[in-house]
This record gives structure tokens, C-alpha cells and sequence, in this order.
């Protein structure tokens, strides 16, 4: 049989990268290494907890999980043991020789460009965290027997490459579980001194749902380090913050500090518990495709899955768990999903963790700007997904605008200071906000102290087509119809464009609409330039201009409408070309279509027609050479 076989294997070309890292200590912090390896026995323990909910043979004369941490300071060797699940040959093939989670590649390529300075804060985010043995050990063995096998198998590697995978004898495996022995390296020996190890199994797992045991070394007897008692159960004001910090970073895999901490109890027709965190830095998963969240789904402490889709998708960076008194512990993770007692729970799981952001943002501006900064994107998509608590977002949001400087303006914050006769909350959305604070759409908004909002997330130009509206006022795009600016009043110091366009400028605007014919829908004097000669805007209904763009490059839209050319009549350049007789006619038309790509340039775009602008501008340039 195979399975009798020592095989020796390649690891996965990311794998092989990341041992490379570990192995020549790219980690400033090696303590890490021991909390990831009793983050993955209590996880082993939680698992077994689950299976034998409906196969308790799986516990047989040894019900109570426990991890046990043994040294032996003479042989520098160091042992970190579970009687949970077990693995397979193939599971252990597959758990320690590969990498499955999405976002390894990104991770690697950012720690080999050098941009790692918060090194131990990446460790565990892409599940590389049993791969920190190798910061400290020059050779791991796993050793593990699966609850319920009658097999064991031993799994070896020293990390430059290649491991091997071979039949264990049954009496020098675990009865049940999973043995990690790590023969250590020559400048890692203290990691065998008892006091060491048990100062950061306390300070990084001590709240671990699964008790610790220590054995300072062999033959001696095993001795309690940690309860199991998980933290959530605890009451609040039993909790210290560094018993809150430490938890977050073994649920949340990260090294920073929580920004935000959410510990409830809620009772009542559905009673769990919530202890929840607003990371303190961007999880380098946040953008994943399928933007599944991260929070684990317990029932009475039974760890049940992490995909129970506990919270809606815009909240996928909140990290933490929710343990249920309520939900049947003896059903497939598939019905749990359409357990209506679960959707009960998600909703007041995620009405708590807005409220507690409301309150955050209302009692410390400066926790919330940093917490906006980081997730305020992800946040946003709830505008366009969730409607029921579109308004509830719509208060949290946070803007960049045309008054802000680098600060942040809540709609609160702009509504606040409208002018008077002002009737929108308006917006110009688009890529780079350097674009588009010079953008000439944006002239007539500054000359009358108008604020407007840089919408730069390609999720905003979605959101703000639902027609969400905010204290009854709706969104407009700069970018999109008329201005409506002749309801605010310019400073009395400012000047005051012509009531009336005079007939050469009327006819001027009629020879460039003829002119450039079906390139554009219409041609328009505008109200909202007052230094640039043009700039193109979108029609009243459709897509602005931004929106446009991403429906094009997403192979979405069937035929994009033809934009409305706003000409500046108050402009020297328009007004010299529309003084030009019939005389100079090809001149004027070489001056409509070059008024039109400028417009574009402007705009973000390239000239209609390269090959026409190029010969159009050598004309002007001769002309002008020829005067001259």
C-alpha cells in the first residue's frame, strides 16, 4: 500500500519561498512562533469538539482537550502537542506542503520587496503560521494520529525545500492528535527554559478555549499554565486590555493593535455572545474576490465554522466571534446558515457593530478618521448593498473635498455649511484626486463657495446611483447636466458673467455644435466655467462620466452617450474665434475640434483622433509662424 511508503516530496514553489524567509530570519520577533502553533492545536481541539457532537466514539477514554507544551533543554528540543482531530497522510500533505489561502503571493512579494517593517504583524494572515517553527528550528517533525485512525504518520522537513511523509509507529504517536517536535537551533535554546516558555504561553494563548500544560522536561510532571477558559465568557470588567489585545491578534492573525473592541452579551429571544475587533491596520485580505468575513461562528463554545456569514460582506474586515446558547449543535454548517435564529443573530450582531462605529466616530474623531482610512472603501460598498441601513452608513462615511484639505467632511459636516439656495449635495467622481481638484467643471462650484465632494473609489460612482438621499437632500455630479448654480449667489466682489450670451457668441456655439456633428449631443454656453475655455460634461439622465468609464472598461455598457461640450463665453480665446468671419471658416473648424480634444484632455481622455489633432495643430502652428 501506498500509505506504508516513505515518500518524499517538493513543497509548493510559495511554500518553498516562505521557508526561505523563515529559515534566514526575516522576522524580527521570533516569540511568534510558539502562539501560532498553539493557535493551530486549539483549533485541532475546537474541530474535535464539532465531530464528536455527532460522533462522541471520537473522544473514546479521553474527553477533556488539552495542549501540552514540553521541553528538553539537553537535546534543545521542544514539543507542542494537541489530542484533537488528527490528520491524515493526504490532510498532512495538504496542511503543511501548501499554501491555500488567497493573498500568499501578495504577502510574499511585499516582504522580499522590503516593505515589511511591521514584520511580525504579517505572520499568520495567510496561514503561513505553522512555517514560524522554522525561525527557530532547524528541523520540525509532526507527528499525528487521527481521532478515530488506526493509523499514524510522520511528516519532517528542514525547511531548504523538500519534506517527507512516512508510516509512524503507533506507540510513538499521540493516542489521538497532532505532535510537533522542533529540534532547535543553536541560539534558540532558551526557548526550553521553563520560565520563558511559560511567560508567552500566558501572554500570547493564555485565553485560548483549550487548557495548557507545561512539562519543563522529560519525566517530570505536567503542570497547569492556562484554564481554558475562553475569554468571551469572562465579564467585561474582569478583562484587562492587553487580555483583549492578545486575543485579537490570535483570532484576527494580525500584530497591531485593535483600533475598536466589541464585547456584548445579548439576551433575550436569542441569547449569544460577541467579542468582536475593527482591526488596527489593513488585513492584507481585505480585497479578496470572494470578500468573505472573518468571524467564527461558536455554539456553547463548540466551535461550529468560520464561514457562517455572520456579518454582511461590507464588514468583512471585522475580526472576532460570536458564540451561540441557541442555535442545534447536531446540523450540517449548510443549515446552520439558513437557520432563521442565525439570521436574527447577524442582524443584531451587525446593528451593534455600526452603533458601536457611530459612537466611535461621535467620541473619538481621530480613532475613527484612522479606522475610515483603512476600511472606509470596504464600508461604502454597504451603500450600494444594503439598504436597509443605507442612512445608517451614510452618517458614518467620511469624504475628501474641495474644502477638507486632508481631513475628513461628514455629510453632516456639508450640509452643515450649503449655501444658502443650494439645493444638492454635490460630487465629481473619478481615479486621482490631484485630477480632480483642477478639473474645469469644478471653476463656477469654488467661485461661489461650494463645496464638492472627491468621490475617488471605484465604489463610489456605484453607491451614488442608487439616488440615495441625505437630510432630504439628493447627490449631482458636477460632471452631469446642468450646474444648477444660478441659485447661489457669487461674492459681491466676484464677477458677474453676462446675463445674456451676445448673438456672436450664440453663433460661434452653433458653428461648433455643426462642426463637430455627432461627436458630441449638444454645445452650451456654461455657467460653470469661469477660467478654463471648456469642458465636457455628461447628459441630465445616464451614467455621469466616471460611471461611464467604469461601465466601459468593464464591458458593460453597449454604447456610451455622447457628451454635452460646455463652452466659456467669457473666455478671451472663445470670444477672439467667435469675432472670425466666414473668411477664416477652415480655421474655425481646426478650433472647434481641437475646443473639443482639450476638453477631453481635460477630462482624463485622449484626443478623438490622434492622427486629426496631430494635422490640426501643425496648422495652427503654421498659421501662427506665418503671422508672426
Amino acid at each position: 500500500m501506498t500509505d506504508q511508503k516513505t515518500e518524499t516530496r517538493t513543497f509548493e514553489a510559495d511554500v518553498s519561498r516562505l521557508l526561505h524567509m523563515m529559515v534566514h530570519s526575516v522576522y524580527s520577533d521570533r516569540d511568534v512562533f510558539l502562539r501560532e502553533l498553539i493557535s493551530n492545536a486549539a483549533d485541532a481541539c475546537e474541530k474535535l469538539r464539532f465531530e464528536a457532537v455527532s460522533r462522541p466514539e471520537l473522544l473514546g477514554d479521553d474527553p477533556k482537550p488539552r495542549i501540552t507544551i514540553a521541553a528538553d533543554p539537553d537535546n534543545k528540543q521542544l514539543v507542542v502537542e494537541d489530542n484533537g482531530i488528527g490528520m491524515s497522510r493526504d490532510e498532512m500533505a495538504e496542511a503543511l506542503g501548501t499554501i491555500a489561502r488567497s493573498g500568499t503571493r501578495a504577502f510574499l512579494e511585499r516582504v522580499e520587496a522590503g516593505k515589511a517593517a511591521e514584520d511580525t504583524q504579517l505572520i499568520g494572515q495567510f496561514g503561513v503560521g505553522f512555517y514560524s517553527a522554522f525561525m527557530v528550528a532547524d528541523r520540525v517533525d509532526v507527528i499525528s494520529r487521527q481521532a478515530g485512525g488506526d493509523e499514524a504518520f510522520r511528516w519532517s522537513s528542514d525547511g531548504k525545500g523538500t519534506y517527507e511523509i512516512a508510516p509512524a509507529p503507533l506507540e510513538a504517536a499521540p493516542k489521538r492528535g497532532t505532535r510537533v517536535v522542533l529540534h532547535l537551533m543553536e541560539d534558540a535554546s532558551s526557548y526550553t527554559t521553563p520560565y520563558r516558555l511559560e511567560g508567552l504561553a500566558k501572554s500570547q494563548s493564555g485565553h485560548v478555549p483549550v487548557p495548557i500544560t507545561l512539562v519543563e522536561k522529560p519525566g517530570a510532571e505536567p503542570r497547569d499554565i492556562a484554564d481554558g477558559t475562553a475569554l468571551w465568557v469572562r465579564q467585561k470588567s474582569e478583562i484587562k486590555p492587553e487580555e483583549y489585545t492578545d486575543f485579537y491578534r490570535s483570532i484576527a492573525g494580525q500584530y497591531d493593535e485593535p483600533a475598536s473592541t466589541i464585547h456584548f452579551r445579548a439576551e433575550g429571544r436569542q441569547e449569544y455572545s460577541v467579542l468582536a475587533f475593527v482591526p488596527g491596520s489593513r488585513p492584507f485580505d481585505l480585497f479578496d474576490q470572494d470578500r468573505k468575513g472573518r468571524m467564527k461562528l461558536y455554539v456553547r463554545r463548540v466551535f461550529i465554522t468560520h464561514d457562517a456569514d455572520l456579518l454582511p460582506r461590507y464588514l468583512r474586515f471585522v475580526r472576532g466571534l460570536v458564540d451561540s446558547a441557541d442555535l442545534p449543535l447536531n446540523v450540517s454548517r449548510e443549515m446552520i446558515q439558513e437557520s432563521p435564529l442565525l439570521a436574527a443573530i447577524r442582524k443584531g450582531v451587525t446593528n451593534r457593530v455600526l452603533g458601536d462605529l457611530a459612537k466611535t466616530a461621535e467620541n473619538d474623531a481621530e480613532t475613527y478618521a484612522k479606522i475610515w482610512e483603512n476600511f472606509g472603501v470596504v464600508l461604502k460598498e454597504g451603500l450600494y448593498e444594503d439598504y436597509e441601513r443605507r442612512e445608517q452608513l451614510l452618517k458614518l462615511a467620511r469624504f475628501r473635498s474641495t474644502v477638507s484639505g486632508e481631513g475628513w467632511r461628514s455629510l453632516a459636516d456639508y450640509v452643515g455649511a450649503m449655501k444658502e439656495g443650494q439645493k444638492a449635495i454635490f460630487f465629481m467622481a473619478g481615479d486621482d484626486r490631484a485630477r480632480l481638484e483642477a478639473s474645469p467643471q469644478l471653476e463656477g462650484f469654488r467661485a461661489r463657495g461650494i463645496e464638492v465632494l472627491l468621490l475617488t473609489d471605484p465604489v463610489d460612482s456605484f453607491w451614488v446611483t442608487m439616488g440615495p438621499e441625505f437630510d432630504g437632500k439628493s447627490f449631482k455630479s458636477v460632471t452631469q447636466g446642468a450646474a444648477e448654480l444660478a441659485d447661489v449667489a457669487l461674492p459681491e466682489d466676484a464677477a458677474k458673467p453676462d446675463a445674456e450670451t451676445s448673438s456672436d457668441i450664440a453663433t460661434f456655439l452653433a458653428f461648433v455644435k455643426t462642426t463637430l456633428g455627432e461627436e458630441v449631443s449638444d454645445v452650451k454656453a456654461s455657467d460653470r466655467l469661469t477660467e478654463s475655455a471648456v469642458c465636457l460634461v455628461a447628459p441630465e439622465h445616464g451614467p455621469d462620466r466616471q460611471f461611464e468609464r467604469l461601465l466601459n472598461a468593464a464591458g458593460r455598457l453597449d454604447k456610451a452617450a455622447k457628451p454635452i461640450l460646455e463652452i466659456n463665453p467669457r473666455h478671451e480665446r472663445v470670444a477672439a474665434l467667435a469675432k472670425l468671419g466666414d473668411d477664416d471658416k477652415a480655421f474655425k473648424e481646426d478650433a472647434a475640434h481641437l475646443l473639443y480634444d482639450e476638453a477631453r484632455v481635460l477630462d482624463g481622455d485622449k484626443p478623438a483622433d490622434a492622427k486629426a489633432f496631430s494635422a490640426r495643430l501643425a496648422r495652427l502652428i503654421d498659421r501662427g509662424l506665418a503671422k508672426g
